[in-house]
């Protein structure tokens, strides 16, 4: 008879429950033994459902990938974890007196994986690393379930679990037209954003940089040294949103100009991922070909937030060249902002209304698209000042920042077509998919270890992760 071992186990836990011993406990004490005695129970099942199947004997002749007939046969006895713990599993296995591999027709009818650890218990752990350390995952994983993954082997799994995650999206972007209907502007954003890196897996000329350093201290790292620890991480954001026409005076809040209507949109169907290994113009090609999938007909208006960054800039210009694309690009309000306090410090060291006002009425002439204008006059009130070279740094470095982009600076354009003009997106990204994660005290990552742990937390943050455990090539 069928589960036998489980109807006993069963009838053993309402036995337990039954007893004076639990009677004595409260509500949290009972609850506790009986998740323990749950789980034995769902062990205890599982196992002997698989049992039932049979072992998967065939009739026919077995013949592999290799085309070789295997004509013999033995059973082997197969031990798989999961999440309610150690299950065991009889396979036939067919094979041939060459010493050609065996065969099991119950691993492609079950899809049992090939390493011992089921695509569950995978899942579960992925997940977890995804949002805390491998140590804390091993904690939890142990604690949580009935599954034993060695601590060893958190990372190994993690890494396999990742493998598929570009094949996961071009597939998606072959087979599915969802993301098409959303918002009519399209946007995309690139940033990047530092791991601290073992030494081996830092890029060539930062890797020979860190080995030319020389150390001060035997037991940390003095002011400087850790200059050439990190890899950039690129990262990439997409998503698509409604128009939103704003003043410069609405959008800075001014008082005098309230606004009516709807509230602000909010980004759609949005998807971030970052990457170490790529460089950052694989990433950029990707995030192009993610958009194009989303607009294959151009009916959308393509906008791309940036923060100024050279490199990145000079690729996004040249590729969308190159594939004809009507790209806006737009400089970031949020570093505009920032350039532009620390130019105010110079003139006015203390806080107060006056250092607030000279950062106003200057933030509201650039968003009326004079930037050129206010990096020439703040340049002109510092030479009247007579300040030093020194001294006047921080409005020179805000005036020519303003100046070299005053292409990507017509927010009053931007503006009045209901464009998007601030990287929050990208900035949320660099943050939770990079620095919450990677910026663990003490961590120094693997270049494969890290790059794994990225595309899973990407996935989180794309609201993919389910989806991607029932693709097909999935097999960790």
């Amino acid at each position: 008879r069928h589960y036998e071992q489980s109807r006993q186990q069963f009838e053993e836990i309402v036995d337990r429950l039954c007893c004076e011993e639990i009677h004595s406990m409260s509500h949290s004490q009972i609850e506790h033994e009986l998740e323990k005695m749950g789980r034995e129970l769902m062990r205890k099942l599982f196992e002997e459902h698989l049992r039932s199947r049979g072992p998967g004997r065939i009739v026919k002749p077995v013949t592999g990938a290799d085309a070789v007939e295997r004509p013999c046969m033995r059973l082997h006895e197969w031990y798989l974890e999961t999440i309610f713990g150690t299950v065991s599993v009889e396979r036939a296995g067919y094979y041939s007196k060459d010493k050609s591999p065996s065969v099991h027709p119950l691993d492609a009818e079950l899809n049992l994986p090939e390493q011992k650890y089921s695509l569950e218990l995978c899942r579960r752990v992925s997940e977890e690393a995804a949002k805390t350390s491998f140590d804390e995952t091993f904690e939890s994983i142990s604690k949580n379930t009935g599954g034993h993954v060695a601590k060893r082997q958190v990372e190994e799994v993690v890494m396999r679990a990742a493998v598929d995650f570009d094949a996961f999206y071009q597939t998606r972007q072959a087979l599915s037209g969802e993301h098409r209907g959303a918002g009519s502007i399209l946007a995309i954003s690139v940033d990047g954003k530092g791991g601290t890196m073992r030494t081996e897996d830092l890029r060539e000329q930062t890797r020979k940089a860190a080995a030319a350093r020389a150390h001060k201290m035997s037991t940390r790292l003095s002011k400087g040294e850790k200059k050439n620890a990190k890899r950039m991480a690129t990262v990439a954001a997409v998503y698509t949103i409604a128009p939103f026409v704003r003043t410069p005076e609405e959008l800075i809040g001014d008082s005098s100009f309230p606004r009516p209507g709807p509230p602000r949109p909010r980004p759609e169907q949005k998807r971030v991922w970052a990457s170490l290994e790529k460089t950052p113009e694989e990433v950029i090609k990707e995030l192009l070909q993610e958009a194009r999938y989303r607009d294959p007909n151009d009916e959308k208006s393509w906008v791309a937030l940036v923060d100024g960054n050279k490199g990145q800039l000079r690729i996004l210009k040249r590729l969308s060249k190159k594939n004809g694309l009507d790209l806006t690009i737009i400089v970031d309000l949020i570093h505009v902002i920032e350039y532009l306090w620390d130019a105010a410090r110079v003139f006015f060291p203390d806080p107060g209304a006056q250092l607030e006002n000279w950062v106003r009425y200057r933030l509201l002439e650039i968003l009326r698209g004079k930037a050129g204008l206010m990096a020439g006059g703040m340049r002109r009130s510092a030479t009247l000042r007579g300040l030093s070279v020194k001294a006047r740094e921080p409005v020179d470095v805000c005036a020519r920042y303003l100046s070299n982009h005053s292409t990507y600076l017509r927010y009053d354009c931007y503006l009045a077509k209901g464009l998007p003009v601030a990287t929050g997106v990208i900035e949320g990204a660099c943050r939770h998919l990079v620095k919450d994660r990677m910026a663990v005290t003490g961590a120094r990552w693997s270049l494969d270890g890290a790059e794994a742990v990225l595309r899973l937390r990407a996935l989180r943050s794309s609201g993919d992760f389910d989806e991607y455990w029932t693709f097909p090539k999935l097999c960790p």
